[in-house]
């Protein structure tokens, strides 16, 4: 059997790989310190380490006999990342560090990191943006992301590793948990939900990529073999674009209330537009988004009843 390890295997997006993994006949472990991950989301079947990517002993047992790291842990609120740009660097810059030289040291043969939208400069409305687009962040945490792609992309083939660095869309879906600065898809349905008004930043008319974490996951799982993936950055989204104020009405429609919605100042740090162009995507991971918006935004609801 393959070994995978996923780092913030405990969290979001990687509690997803990680069942994903186990299905398709890999042996999984996880590293996370629980900071926004949750243990009753690792599978019993998954080796489970706790503690973070900074710690190179934990870092070294953890990438012992394993095949493929995917590297998910990270900070990743934009709006935090002012407040605290040093703890950005530590985890996404240096964590990122440590685990790449504990893979190499374990022989292990690839290394996904998991990157985001944000190290892209801004758009034009109506277009979407391709891997060449300018990469000038406007947050410390797409700074973070964009050194810690460099680093890997330059620093793991002199290791012997094959790089490849997935860059993430606004991701949504189950397990995302409720937090007032990521995530907006997951702030809107919690709050009108529980009968409360939802803050649009800005007039809304940002335009965004949402992704179903489904779609992200066989991203990276074909990012764990795929040969012509090596040494890529590739964009993971729907490659379809929509505006926060669209957003709010397709979720108040779901969640089947009257809209509840006020506006507040423009954010520091947050793209006006963008939205994944998927060319090389697909033509590198095979790779097809599944998840209609309005279809997931519905059993999202749902599943936020029964909590």
């Amino acid at each position: 059997m393959p070994r995978a390890l996923v780092t913030g295997g405990a969290g979001f997006i990687g509690s997803h790989l990680v069942d994903a993994l186990l299905a398709a006949g890999w042996q999984v472990r996880v590293l996370d310190n629980l900071a926004t991950g949750r243990r009753e989301q690792v599978p019993d079947e998954a080796e489970f380490f706790e503690g973070n990517v900074g710690d190179s002993q934990l870092a070294q047992q953890a990438c012992q006999a394993v095949d493929v790291v995917f590297h998910l842990a990270a900070r990743v609120s934009v709006r935090d990342s002012f407040d605290f740009m040093v703890e950005h660097n530590t985890t996404n810059v240096t964590g990122t560090l440590v685990m790449l030289k504990a893979a190499a040291a374990a022989g292990v043969t690839r290394f996904v990191l998991a990157s985001s939208m944000a190290v892209y400069a801004d758009a034009e409305p109506g277009t979407a943006n391709a891997e060449s687009h300018p990469t000038r962040p406007l947050s410390p945490y797409g700074i973070s992301k964009l050194a810690a792609e460099e680093f890997v992309l330059l620093a793991a083939p002199a290791f012997g590793v094959e790089p490849v660095v997935l860059r993430f869309f606004n991701t949504y879906g189950p397990r995302q948990a409720f937090s007032p600065y990521v995530g907006v898809v997951t702030i809107f349905i919690t709050r009108l939900l529980q009968g409360l008004p939802c803050t649009i930043y800005g007039e809304g008319e940002q335009c965004r990529d949402f992704v179903h974490v489904s779609d992200v996951v066989r991203a990276c799982l074909a990012a764990g073999h795929e040969s012509a993936a090596v040494g890529q950055c590739i964009n993971v989204g729907s490659g379809r674009g929509t505006t926060v104020n669209e957003l709010a009405m397709l979720i108040a429609k779901a969640v089947v209330t009257t809209p509840n919605f006020t506006h507040g100042p423009e954010q520091s740090g947050e793209l006006r537009n963008s939205v994944a162009d998927l060319t090389r995507a697909r033509q590198l991971l095979k790779y097809a988004p599944a998840a209609v918006l309005e279809e997931r935004l519905a059993q999202l609801v749902a599943e936020f009843r029964l909590r």
